[in-house]
């Protein structure tokens, strides 16, 4: 396969987004008759083999969004809080430092925990905001009320949609208007 697909969007049967999936995955998916239903404006032709018998290419056509049918999506952690990390932090915050207001890049973020790890602190989506490396050096391992410093912003834990946006950086339009009509009215995504 030369061409690269984009990742597949998968839903379960009830239409709530789950994660994405190789186009090799969505295959498999369909091959094995999981797809319930599919979505979205995007197909894309994955071609296989030649049959022997009648000299036809087999070919499946993916949809960029499939909901699968029984427990197929029933994995471990659906429900739980999205992992934490400081490219999906620096999403979720937009690259501007919860402190200044400044658009930095990822270069120069840092992850800053408004209770430090050093007074017992934890690496949790509440707990931690984008700030660049200045005002994380000024704010140091005080609280900002200690420090002075006013947060711009208040920390949210991202929805499995919004996870799904800042996991994913090659999202086709269809997908995108997909997850944000199950992101929360409250996160930074509907934000210019």
């Amino acid at each position: 396969m030369s061409r690269a697909f984009p990742l597949i969007l998968t839903l379960d049967q009830h239409g709530v987004p789950h994660r994405w999936v190789t186009w090799q995955q969505a295959v498999w998916y369909y091959a094995k008759e999981r797809v319930a239903w599919e979505t979205g404006q995007e197909a894309f032709t994955i071609h296989g083999g030649r049959s022997h018998l009648t000299g036809e290419v087999s070919r499946i056509v993916a949809n960029s969004i499939i909901a699968i049918r029984g427990r197929a999506l029933a994995i471990k952690g659906f429900n739980q809080t999205p992992p934490l990390n400081n490219r999906e932090l620096f999403h979720r915050d937009r690259g501007l430092c919860a402190f200044c207001g400044g658009d930095f890049s990822p270069q120069k973020l840092t992850c800053d925990h408004l209770l430090p790890l050093s007074r017992g602190g934890r690496d949790t989506w509440m707990n931690v905001v984008t700030a660049c490396r200045t005002c994380n050096q000024k704010k140091g391992s005080r609280t900002p009320e200690e420090a002075r410093m006013q947060l711009l912003y208040a920390p949210y834990v991202p929805n499995r949609a919004e996870f799904l946006i800042l996991a994913n950086r090659r999202i086709l339009a269809d997908q995108m208007a997909f997850l944000k009509q199950h992101v929360s009215a409250n996160s930074r995504l509907h934000a210019g």
